[in-house]
């Protein structure tokens, strides 16, 4: 057995609870809340303690077995109540619809520590979708750029690894996808712990639906955001369409959002999901299928839902504190200037944030600069930057064409991530890892900016973080530090 300490807020009655002014103003109709207990385990020390699958199970353990029990008073007290609700032990959370009784009732409740509208917000705006030739270019640029051909020489290509992906879907079916999904064994689909849909009331005319038991990537105007995304991170259809960094790895996948707008609890369902993957009934959760990295090609703004920018924090600290990779882009509202790295989850410390650079290693404009002032902490993020312009990738008509924004980018950097963890297996739980070698090891980039009156001469800044990714170089660095001058 293993024996570790846990720490925890203290449940007191003394502090007030936080209440979003919206909830305030809604009074006379069922609202939609984010109900946070005050009581959150903090299980960031279990990294020290265990290792590998253990780091993960036991993370997953201790969150589950807490949240059982901080919740259950409460949890009684909403069911002699008649309010429909739906628990979280990924973040110590109960999501549910309120009244104004029902807000004043959940404000007096000592084990409460925020009332957090869970309304919609919006995934990562991409700058635009564009027109080009969408034939086959062989191996994409992105990929070229940031060296991934040279590690699949190598021999490795991402295999054994699980990525995932939360966003607006995925066609699964798709040519450069279908051989990849974890649900497929080549003949027939099992989508069992390989996907799940936390939109379960979508609106009038979603083209997918709700509670879909199959993959579907709803984002119709954007020709499939979702799709895009993953198709960078695996991609590959056999031919000449190369347009995935870890061809080898395998995914599953979740949707957060309604034809691009989610919530803070969408976003929950989905890391919970992630944490411990279910059954398409949502039972019988295994943290052992869970994945190795996760990509999130979306933001949670102030104007959208996300009033307390720390509404996520806890709950990505616990996915890192699992072993996963949270894979962040930054944003696309560089053309404001400095500061715009400002929306949950990109802000986070446990985040690994990523900027968009073009094919000549210049910042993209639109990509959000550092650093973080919304929650006055001035973390310098981005942590790194990867090719964001004019990316050519899947979509979901079933075709390929082009997007621009840090969604691209971000999907770089998580099939970056496979391509190491299939070269040392024991980064697979070591996200930690990870980031230093892919900061360790950036490429310089273009710049003359200054935010936050540091030079972008300075390494880290605000402006591009560590530099744009460049996984050949975190190989070398990864096989000296093994073997001190290569593999034998």
């Amino acid at each position: 057995m293993i024996l570790y300490t846990l720490t925890a807020a203290a449940w007191m009655a003394g502090p007030a609870v936080e209440v979003d002014p919206r909830l305030l103003r809604k009074r006379n109709e069922p609202a939609p809340v984010l109900v946070v207990l005050r009581d959150q385990p903090d299980v960031r020390g279990i990294r020290a303690v265990a290792h590998g699958d253990a780091r993960l199970t036991a993370v997953v353990g201790t969150l589950r077995d807490h949240a059982e029990q901080a919740q259950a008073s409460l949890v009684t007290e909403l069911d002699n109540r008649g309010i429909a609700y739906k628990r979280f032990w990924a973040i110590n959370a109960i999501a549910l619809r309120a009244d104004g009784a029902t807000i004043d009732w959940l404000r007096q409740r000592p084990e409460i520590a925020e009332l957090a509208w869970d309304g919609p917000s919006k995934r990562v705006a991409d700058a635009a979708d564009e027109l080009g030739d969408t034939r086959p270019k062989a191996v994409e640029q992105g990929l070229t750029l940031i060296g991934a051909p040279t590690v699949w020489a190598q021999g490795f290509r991402g295999q054994g690894v699980l990525v995932a992906g939360q966003d607006t879907g995925y066609l699964w079916t798709h040519p450069a996808l279908q051989g990849k999904y974890a649900g497929w064994d080549g003949t027939t689909a099992d989508h069992n712990y390989h996907w799940h849909d936390a939109i379960t009331n979508a609106d009038p005319g979603n083209p997918c639906g709700s509670s879909t038991s199959s993959p579907c990537d709803d984002d119709a105007l954007g020709q499939g955001h979702g799709t895009h995304t993953m198709g960078t991170m695996i991609g590959d259809d056999g031919g000449s369409n190369q347009i995935g960094v870890a061809p080898d790895a395998r995914w599953i996948g979740c949707r957060n959002m309604d034809e691009g707008n989610g919530t803070p609890s969408t976003y929950a369902d989905c890391f919970q999901f992630f944490l411990a993957p279910t059954d398409l009934a949502g039972n019988n959760p295994d943290p052992l299928r869970a994945p190795h990295v996760i990509n999130n090609s979306w933001g949670c703004p102030t104007s959208e839902g996300c009033i307390d920018p720390a509404v996520l924090q806890t709950l990505v600290e616990n996915v890192k504190a699992a072993g996963i990779l949270v894979v962040v882009s930054a944003g696309n509202s560089g053309t404001s200037g400095c500061g715009t790295v400002n929306t949950p989850a990109a802000i986070y410390e446990a985040s690994f944030s990523v900027g968009n650079t073009n094919s000549s290693d210049n910042m993209v404009a639109s990509s959000s600069r550092g650093p973080v002032t919304v929650d006055g902490s001035n973390r310098i993020k981005p942590n790194v930057t990867a090719p964001g312009q004019s990316i050519r990738s899947s979509l979901r008509t079933g075709g390929y064409g082009f997007k621009t924004g840090t969604s691209m980018s971000g999907p770089h950097v998580a099939g970056a991530a496979a391509l190491l963890m299939s070269a040392d297996p024991s980064l697979k739980r070591d996200p930690e890892r990870i980031e230093d070698l892919l900061e360790q090891t950036a490429a310089p980039v273009n710049s003359t900016q200054t935010c936050g009156g540091i030079p972008t001469t300075t390494i880290p800044n605000p402006v591009f973080g560590h530099g744009r990714i460049d996984v050949a170089a975190a190989l070398t660095l990864l096989r000296q530090s093994i073997f001190g001058n290569g593999f034998e």
